[in-house]
């Protein structure tokens, strides 16, 4: 997918709903198993990759190199051997065309380099087209590319090709699976956060327009769409200069009007699919419908974690450290800063 890492928004973000307090219950994650750590081997090592044997043949790793116009795949067998390359437009047809052309490899594994993000609509048709998929990031086959020899330019079937090579020697690969639920309620909770980016947007513009014509603006931080009807129902512009901003700040309150209304429609939604999810995590304290939307839908299995400590990692609540002999605001120094402040970012 492009080149999105995949992350729950910042825990600020994820503000409890239902006024939890500091004493609020922690949840208990079960620990689990460590897990394995991904490692990309030269071939004459031995694959890592479960290579089923059927006859005198061997499985066969479709390595493929998404983009949005069109996408390369190479075919290699467990030496890392190319066997075909083919290269289909993004069309109608792409997974007939793709299926046709690897119907000669009846054991066959898809390696799709991120198919949470560019390659997401890809690896969904031949997941439902029966086939094995595999999600490889764009990280594992971009070592591989650092790690070659001989011809490595950066092109779409050296790409593809070093795709299908660290789904070869990875060890733990994510399969791609139909999506269920947990994609709606992504898609709903990731709804209701951009509508209220837009809406903290045009409320701060309409802050500075208010600003230029009334001494001191409005006096608090927040405003609502009531509030600043009234500031201008009670302004009488005077020249051209004032009346344009007059307009301008009217505009911008319709927007503010139009976001809310379409908040509270993405709030009953998001409401509805969390209630037919059947989901039991609204019962932890302070828990709402967003907040238990927005963690099944980006966490989706919690199982994929090695623990807690992981997942804290993973949705930026784990513990920061600041460099040695450096001051902190609160506590002593180099010691714990409470929740990471790293900025989360989201696949699609």
């Amino acid at each position: 997918m492009g080149q999105l890492s995949n992350r729950l928004p910042t825990a600020c973000s994820l503000a409890l709903e239902r006024g939890a307090g500091p004493r609020a219950s922690p949840v208990v994650w079960l620990k689990r198993g460590a897990s394995a750590v991904t490692v990309i081997r030269h071939a004459r090592r031995g694959p890592n990759f479960p290579i089923e044997k059927k006859g005198a043949g061997v499985a066969v790793i479709i390595g493929v190199d998404p983009h949005k116009a069109s996408h390369t795949a190479v075919a290699i067998d467990d030496k890392e051997r190319p066997l075909g390359e083919l290269r289909v437009r993004s069309s109608a047809d792409q997974v007939g065309r793709l299926l046709s052309w690897a119907a000669r490899w009846p054991k066959r594994t898809w390696a799709v380099e991120g198919a949470g993000g560019l390659g997401y609509l890809l690896a969904q048709q031949l997941v439902s087209a029966g086939e094995t998929v595999v999600d490889v990031q764009p990280k594992l086959g971009s070592r591989v590319r650092l790690l070659a020899t001989g011809n490595v330019n950066k092109n779409d079937p050296n790409d593809a090709r070093s795709v299908a090579i660290a789904a070869l020697r990875s060890k733990s690969l994510r399969p791609v699976a139909a999506e269920d639920h947990a994609a709606v309620l992504k898609l709903w909770s990731k709804r209701r956060r951009d509508l209220g980016s837009l809406r903290t947007q045009a409320v701060c513009r309409l802050h500075s327009v208010l600003c230029d014509l009334v001494p001191g603006g409005h006096p608090r931080k927040e405003i609502t769409a009531a509030q600043a009807a009234r500031i201008l129902a009670s302004l009488e512009p005077l020249g051209a200069v004032a009346q344009a901003r007059y307009e301008l700040a009217v505009d911008f309150l319709a927007d503010v009007r139009r976001i809310d209304a379409q908040m509270a429609e993405a709030k009953k939604r998001l409401e509805v699919a969390v209630k037919a999810s059947g989901t039991t995590v609204t019962e932890v304290f302070g828990v709402g419908p967003y907040v238990a939307a927005t963690v099944i839908g980006y966490v989706v299995d919690v199982g994929r974690f090695a623990d807690r400590d992981r997942f804290a990692s993973y949705n930026g609540t784990a513990p920061s450290r600041s460099r040695p002999g450096a001051t902190r605001s609160s506590g002593s120094p180099g010691g714990a800063t409470g929740a990471s402040t790293t900025p989360s970012t989201w696949r699609r």
